[in-house]
């Protein structure tokens, strides 16, 4: 065992996943499905955090929707399943499990839909992170950037401390050469939404900045309900809270942010485009190449399913059953699930989630 105190991993399910539609959908979204690899998303991130001599068992907040499909996932009794009245975003989905956990505790804030290449470099990191932590810091993991992506947010590097620097400012995300000015400057990493700090400081912050936020929590976890394996806040207390991003609420106004850099293969599979990317460099990339035929083999063609390409260039096809057979066509992600088909360019792939399918009509 290690003679580091435990890190507490807090799971955070949200959101719905229409960037991904027609494969996610409400009732069985992004962190349920096997986008990448033969695992579920979400299977991926407690196996991430799954070494007992480091790691205590995880915190799982999410809706009560997916009670059954998070319940299926878990394998051990190690776990603590808080279930939201309503989404509130995560600064008041994090306070609900620091309000959870012993005040000490430092907790790994971990989204349950991305994707990590490199897990030794993510445990790496989080053992860097940790310590800073246990130090008072805020701690946000920052990806160090290969492209001037428009997409994400940014986190400036401050002044170097032990085990990271301190964050000098978040930046919101940037139009192209801005981006492009960050990747030279060497200065920015990518917000990946990944986090440690104790759990009272976390709360204390919270108290500081969005008090009204802090009280309804506190008053939604003294008036909450333990009911079968889960913790039920109070709904009334808890749907009062206007939602907001722990970024917005604390990371951006504490005075004690700090970030460790880290390299770690990682994407949010925030559309088509980047299960692309993400399938390309992953361990079952081979794989998903292996029905692919008409082309040289190094022409970034990805197939999921059955698929032919003929002449094509970075052309995604991910198909539940039918073949999908594509000639000719660049920069493209085809998807096929059950009765739906959706075709776009990988450019189009951030709008898919404004189709009328994405939202069920």
């Amino acid at each position: 065992m290690s003679d580091k105190p435990a890190i507490y991993p807090v799971i955070l399910c949200g959101g719905s996943g229409t960037r991904l539609w027609p494969v996610s959908r409400p009732e069985h979204p992004k962190p349920f499905l096997p986008l990448v690899g033969e695992t579920t998303l979400f299977a991926q991130t407690l196996a991430r955090v799954a070494d007992e001599s480091m790691f205590a068992g995880p915190t799982i907040v999410a809706g009560a929707a997916h009670r059954a499909l998070i319940e299926t996932a878990l394998r051990t009794t190690r776990h603590h399943l808080i279930i939201e009245p309503a989404a509130r975003n995560t600064a008041p989905a994090i306070a609900l499990a620091a309000a959870r956990l012993p005040s000490d505790a430092v907790m790994l804030v971990c989204p349950s839909d991305h994707h990590i290449a490199d897990t030794p470099a993510f445990l790496g990191a989080v053992r860097s992170a940790a310590e800073l932590a246990r130090q008072g810091h805020l701690v946000a993991l920052g990806l160090r950037p290969d492209r001037p992506e428009t997409g994400y947010g940014y986190i400036q590097r401050g002044p170097a401390l032990d085990h990271g620097y301190r964050i000098a400012r978040f930046v919101e995300k940037p139009d192209s050469p801005t981006a492009k000015r960050y990747l030279e400057s060497g200065e920015y990493s990518w917000n990946a939404g990944i986090f440690a700090f104790r759990a009272d400081i976390l709360l204390s912050e919270l108290q500081a900045y969005r008090p009204l936020m802090a009280n309804a929590v506190a008053q939604a976890v003294a008036k909450g309900r333990e009911e079968g394996a889960g913790f039920h806040p109070d709904a009334e207390a808890f749907t009062a809270i206007t939602g907001e991003s722990i970024d917005y609420a604390v990371m951006e106004n504490t005075r004690a942010a700090a970030m460790v850099p880290v390299s770690m293969g990682w994407s949010d599979i925030g559309n088509w485009s980047a299960i692309h990317d993400a399938l390309g460099v992953s361990e079952s990339g081979g794989d998903a190449r292996s029905d692919s035929v008409g082309n040289s083999g190094n022409d970034g063609n990805i197939a999921r399913g059955r698929a032919d390409f003929v002449d094509c260039e970075r052309v995604l096809a991910f198909s539940d059953g039918p073949r999908v057979s594509v000639i000719g066509l660049e920069d493209v992600c085809i998807v096929v699930s059950g009765d739906e088909v959706l075709v776009t360019t990988r450019a189009g792939a951030q709008r898919v989630g404004q189709l009328p399918g994405a939202s069920g009509s």
